[in-house]
């Protein structure tokens, strides 16, 4: 009896925690509201930005700012034809160059935007740089992080409440959002992150044409990430589809992004 109750109670939050992606639909398991991770979110990205070394390339700086901004006014107004702005709450954005050969870039729940410098080299140009924060962002838009930490928390503290999971296991719960914002990685959850990571690149698609970048440049991105990356491990020990897999799926979403692209 108590066995059927449990599965019963796991099955009434599973259909209760369900929420939709914005662009395509698709269901999502989700038990951490944006309320609870949204503040946390910003105090680790002031972490990350006090243990950091901030970059003082002018010119690369600037760039990011500039893309930004034109990727969260293209965010904003696709979001507010859909009468989804209320998904926006609690939202400030702020991009930054941190130095640091790393190739990466990440977007924090709520809109706090992190390139490194070893990312700019392969972005190349605005139009690159475009691509890394339409994807970056569309994780957040999508809720990616609040989705991979629901999951996380299922798996490994019973479905425990953030609250108390940040009481009781603070540690670990701040391990969990830093890898649930590409910030770390996963063995348990990368067939989930390789969904997230396709779905952002199609979000990101549309981002980066409604703010006039031309979305033919991501096949052309991800084709230079690739010669980068050297020697990339098998796609099933990956949090990111394959560049082949990835470059081939960029330009058959190419056509329905272009309906967004003003030039």
């Amino acid at each position: 009896m108590m066995k059927r109750f449990i599965v019963l109670s796991v099955i009434v939050l599973t259909v209760v925690a369900c929420s939709t992606v914005a662009i395509t639909g698709r269901k999502q398991f989700n038990i951490v509201s944006n309320s609870e991770l949204i503040p946390m979110s910003f105090t680790q990205y002031e972490e990350v930005l006090r243990d950091g070394k901030l970059s003082t390339d002018t010119k690369r700086v600037n760039q990011v700012q500039r893309v930004g901004k034109r990727i969260q006014k293209a965010v904003e107004e696709y979001m507010a034809q859909h009468n989804l702005s209320d998904e926006l709450k609690g939202f400030e954005w702020e991009f930054k160059l941190i130095e640091d050969e790393n190739i990466n870039a990440w977007c924090m729940p709520g809109g706090k935007v992190a390139f490194y410098t070893g990312i700019m080299p392969i972005c190349n140009n605005d139009a690159g740089v475009a691509v890394v924060m339409g994807h970056e962002i569309a994780h957040a838009i999508a809720n990616h992080g609040a989705e991979r930490m629901s999951q996380g928390m299922a798996t490994q503290m019973g479905m425990s409440a953030l609250s108390i999971a940040l009481q009781e296991k603070p540690e670990a719960t701040q391990t969990l959002l830093m890898q649930s914002v590409g910030m770390g990685t996963q063995l348990g959850m990368l067939k989930f992150s390789r969904l997230h990571e396709s779905e952002a690149d199609k979000m990101g698609l549309i981002f980066m044409a409604m703010a006039g970048y031309d979305p033919h440049e991501a096949p052309e991105f991800w084709t230079r990430m690739a010669a980068a990356g050297g020697q990339a491990p098998p796609e099933f020990l990956s949090t990111h589809p394959h560049p082949k897999t990835r470059i081939k799926d960029l330009n058959a979403a190419i056509p329905e992004a272009m309906k967004f692209y003003k030039k």
